[in-house]
């Protein structure tokens, strides 16, 4: 029996990941006539058809759907294996970190300086994202590891690992003070909080109905400094984690009040062939809870200078 054409399979592969020939074409940079080319002959080759049209949409046949399975572990692992060798060999480590963009940049920056030495053997590179985006790019090996406010992934895909490194409270700001106790006085003024497809955003809802408080809210954000910046021009009441009391503070808002109903969470998450990566083994042995405590600390002490 003579070798399999893995190029031919690699497109099919692709083909059938990307969902369509055109996306498939896209990300390998070919002519889709090229790519239906070679999945022809991989048809001739395994005498049977590997897709079916449905529509205008490309469905993989029974055989289709046993080729891709193996087709996706063979070449998951040889992704793996690129991974580890590469990180191995280089003189300065590529550390590919993607950030969930409803996190705040402070604490992301705090968290990774903590594990990336200053000897320059680690090169970081950040990319922002949603939470759902980063779970897909981490599976299919374009991260190394995820920074976010939920773990969902992790418990839906088996070979996402992920940790807990902290939480805490939040905090609602504001320009100006109110004479109305907290919370009524998030009534007073139109809101700023995070969106719903967040962690946060979804506890806030369900916080303003239990409190039965009748919020306006003008505007839902994803980006926590988009949302910031809003509530600096005066634009409204907005929340965030009270660990970043201290910076929020200094740029001369007030705080209105603070729950610890409502707890931002911070996850880490990365596939399971990247927990021998230095800065990944780094961070999972480093106890986070100091950093979350010094910087109540800070907070604290800097309260104390303004009474």
């Amino acid at each position: 029996m003579q070798h399999l054409n893995y190029n031919h399979l690699y497109y099919f592969w692709m083909v059938q990941k990307k969902g369509s020939v055109t996306k498939a074409a896209e990300a390998l940079c070919l002519a889709p006539q090229t790519i239906t080319g070679q999945i022809r002959a991989l048809e001739e080759r395994l005498k049977g058809s590997l897709f079916k049209r449905v529509g205008r949409n490309l469905v993989a046949t029974e055989l289709g759907e046993l080729v891709f399975r193996y087709a996706d572990k063979m070449f998951s692992l040889s992704y793996e294996m690129l991974d580890l060798l590469n990180y191995q060999k280089d003189d300065s480590l590529l550390f590919e970190v993607g950030i969930a963009d409803a996190l705040s940049k402070a604490l992301v920056s705090r968290v990774l300086l903590t594990v990336i030495p200053n000897d320059g053997s680690v090169h970081l590179a950040c990319y922002e994202s949603t939470h759902e985006s980063l779970i897909e790019r981490l599976r299919e090996h374009k991260l190394d590891m995820i920074l976010s406010d939920c773990a969902g992934g992790s418990l839906k895909y088996p070979e996402i690992l992920s940790k807990k490194l902290g939480e805490c409270g939040i905090s609602f700001f504001a320009a100006e003070a109110s004479s109305l106790p907290f919370p009524a006085c998030l009534e007073e003024r139109k809101l700023l909080i995070p969106g719903k497809r967040t962690s946060l955003g979804q506890q806030l809802h369900r916080w303003f109905a239990e409190k039965n408080l009748n919020v306006n809210i003008l505007g839902e954000f994803d980006d926590a400094e988009m949302m910031k910046a809003f509530g600096y021009f005066n634009r409204g009441i907005f929340v965030a984690p009270s660990i970043y009391r201290h910076d929020i503070l200094s740029q001369g808002m007030v705080l209105l009040g603070e729950t610890n109903d409502i707890q931002e969470e911070y996850h880490v998450m990365f596939a399971e062939r990247m927990i021998q990566h230095p800065a990944v083994k780094s961070l999972l042995a480093t106890d986070f809870g100091d950093l979350f405590a010094g910087l109540d600390l800070q907070v604290q002490s800097f309260e104390h200078r303004i009474s």
